[in-house]
């Protein structure tokens, strides 16, 4: 199947994204009728590149010079490629990620506590990024800042030989959801994820994977924690171990396209 990607705002998600009509989990009902979803970032690959984010997290321990660029923009797709030789600064890990949603030479979109806000994507899984018995990310929310911990992760991972695509709240091993991983290699999925930022319980989540017009998964978990400190900011690429005991780790990439940020006005 060709990695080639039309670029079609919200075609995939049923127009949601580009409508702007969907609310999250845990909105009051008074609030309804006059929230909407504002779009505040809309970067393209072509004309953006890297540019589109805060922070690029290339082989920052250079670890694997002859592999770079590890991560860089190929037509309307973002590329993030990933070998068996690389190390991150931790060497029992891999890390291959961008960061944050800019919006200008110096600018960039700071997500704070008691904001909701949503990111829609598409992404091509190939069969050769496979899920692993230890870690596998392909997404994080996290505290910016050296050793913070992730808030949500979006991984991969394998359980009793299966491997599955999985949603989880990192800060207190909550699972929202999981589905299987096998049928979404090889083609494009879209990606709609939605997180009200809140501390204790005044957090929530939503998590939807669609492939074409099919619903593979739609799950909502409310009442959580998603706020350390200082804000929360977005992560995407491949966050792996080097435990896997599955013999799942060969060389392989991700593309994403479409990427679009919308915030709860």
């Amino acid at each position: 199947m060709s990695t080639s990607r039309r670029v079609v705002l919200g075609a995939a998600l049923g127009g949601a994204a580009a409508a702007a009509t969907g609310l999250p989990p845990g909105l009051p009902a008074t609030a309804a009728h006059a929230a909407s979803w504002q779009l505040k970032w809309s970067p393209s690959a072509r004309t953006d590149g890297l540019g589109a984010f805060e922070t690029v997290e290339d082989d920052r321990a250079h670890s694997h010079p002859a592999g770079h660029p590890h991560i860089f923009a190929t037509g309307d797709n973002w590329r993030f490629n990933i070998h068996t030789v690389d190390r991150d600064t931790s060497t029992d890990r891999q890390r291959q990620e961008v960061t944050g949603l800019r919006t200008g030479p110096d600018s960039y979109l700071k997500w704070t506590e008691g904001q909701t806000w949503r990111i829609t994507y598409s992404m091509y899984i190939p069969s050769t990024l496979k899920a692993t018995t230890t870690f596998t990310h392909i997404m994080q929310m996290k505290q910016p800042g050296s050793g913070t911990s992730p808030i949500v992760v979006q991984s991969l991972r394998r359980t009793n030989g299966t491997q599955t695509i999985e949603l989880r709240l990192a800060t207190d091993d909550i699972l929202v959801g999981s589905t299987g991983l096998d049928p979404l290699h090889d083609t494009w999925t879209d990606v709609d994820f939605q997180i009200k930022v809140g501390n204790g319980t005044a957090g929530s989540v939503r998590w939807i994977l669609k492939s074409g017009s099919t619903t593979v998964i739609d799950r909502t978990k409310s009442g959580v924690d998603t706020f350390l400190a200082d804000r929360v900011r977005p992560k995407w690429g491949i966050y792996r171990s080097l435990g896997d005991t599955s013999g799942s780790l060969e060389d392989t990439y991700l593309l994403l396209t479409n990427l679009r940020g919308y915030q709860l006005s």
